[in-house]
């Protein structure tokens, strides 16, 4: 598909990326559009899986008629068929007038059923129904009706484990996945990040009528590499927070941070879709190329502590990047890398190293360092050294964090790791 399409139809619909599995998705949408099947929306929470039911009502013969979107998981149980299907009078308590469903008033058009496997199992079977005959029964009623409705279906859901723990219907699963759509998360999109917060970010300002906040290329690198736990809609609310409430307009890692939750193991389940030609190792490549970054740095900081652990020297603090965790003593060296170990590095991956990569760190102000005996022994492991100089630190700044975390030469974030790493609360 000719780009200049996909580009009308993202701009049309407020879709913002150059992500090749986004691309994908939107060629597969507007392919089977014309074409009267069911389709299955898979991705995880957060991504804009509503945005690709519209599009396909959109393209297709019924863009003329109705188009109504209903989220399963927010209907009770007790109400989810009356919603859907429709109910007579006196069907339950509370059913003072008949009541036409989704199914009849969408006769003709779209029905797209977002968290369709939040369904309960009856529904399942009524809906199962409808896909093969086109038919339904209102609640209270023995009139069989039809319809006319084409079912567009999204879900977060790992459907395979639902399958298999009795949670959905095998034989309604291949009825609604006729097509599979899958969407890929924030974080699997790369540079899209980045152009997604300056989107939300100008919407604000054009909304509210002021200036826009703006990331600096160190923010960029750091809120690409964020893992989005919410994707899309966790960075939609981030960049208008920061867009209220920041004082600066130029965002830096230290004010980025500030916003950014603390990276935690992400649990949501990634969306299962159909198999592409070939196979891409960008993301293999990318996570590769991060363990052996953080592997040259680990090796190069144990030997300048083993090193200074011989010598007997007391320890200094230097300041280092978040990525390489507590380190304490000495200045940091970056791995001097080879003209072809940069050529396929991810740009937000990159470390920034300076044109005379031997040349010392600018001196700091010399602050004490807790007690007098703030060099640590030399049997002890590396753990327990650093366990003992956040102590140190941590007393002699009478708790504050910020003021300990300054004089380590780390990060606020980091030492909040290290302290629950080891502890210290």
């Amino acid at each position: 598909m000719q780009q200049d399409t996909l580009q009308r139809i993202k701009q049309r619909y407020g879709i913002v990326g150059h992500c090749e599995a986004l691309d994908r998705a939107l060629e597969i949408a507007l392919k089977i559009a014309p074409v009267d099947l069911s389709v299955l929306v898979t991705g995880e929470n957060g991504v804009g899986k509503e945005s690709f039911p519209r599009i396909i009502h959109d393209h297709s013969q019924r863009r003329g008629k109705k188009y109504f979107a209903v989220n399963c998981g927010a209907i009770p149980e007790g109400t989810i068929d009356s919603e859907l299907f429709g109910h007579e009078k006196g069907a339950f308590t509370g059913a003072v007038d008949q009541r036409e469903g989704y199914f009849a008033a969408a006769n003709g058009g779209t029905l797209f059923l977002d968290e369709v496997g939040e369904l309960p199992l009856p529904t399942q079977a009524r809906l199962l129904r409808v896909l093969e005959t086109g038919e339904y029964i209102r609640v209270g009623s023995s009139e069989v009706r039809k319809t006319d409705v084409r079912i567009v279906a999204a879900t977060n859901v790992n459907m395979a484990k639902a399958i298999a723990g009795g949670k959905f219907r095998e034989d309604l699963y291949y009825r609604l996945n006729t097509v599979s759509i899958a969407v890929p998360a924030l974080r699997d999109r790369g540079g899209d990040a980045a152009l997604l917060f300056r989107k939300f970010a100008l919407d604000m300002s054009e909304k509210y009528h002021m200036p826009p906040v703006r990331l600096d290329e160190a923010a960029q690198r750091m809120l690409v590499a964020y893992s989005w736990p919410g994707n899309v809609r966790q960075l939609k609310n981030l960049a208008e927070n920061m867009s209220v409430t920041a004082e600066e307009r130029e965002i830096t890692p230290e004010v980025l941070s500030r916003y950014l939750p603390a990276e935690s193991p992400h649990t949501q389940l990634v969306a299962v879709g159909p198999a592409k030609e070939g196979h891409s190792f960008d993301n293999e490549r990318e996570i590769l190329y991060q363990i052996l970054f953080d592997l040259r740095r680990d090796v190069t900081e144990l030997k300048r502590i083993i090193h200074q652990r011989q010598d007997d020297t007391p320890l200094r603090s230097a300041r280092q990047p978040d990525s390489a965790g507590l380190v304490l003593g000495g200045s940091h060296v970056a791995p001097k890398l080879n003209k072809d170990d940069t050529a396929e590095v991810p740009y937000w991956e990159a470390e920034e190293v300076s044109d005379d990569e031997t040349a010392p760190p600018p001196p700091r102000e010399s602050r004490p360092f807790g007690t007098p005996s703030a060099a640590p022994s030399p049997g002890l492991s590396l753990e327990e050294v650093e366990r003992t100089m956040i102590q140190q630190s941590l007393a002699a700044n009478n708790g504050r964090r910020k003021a300990a975390a300054d004089q380590l030469g780390i990060s606020e974030r980091t030492l909040y790791r290290k302290i629950k790493e080891y502890g210290l609360e």
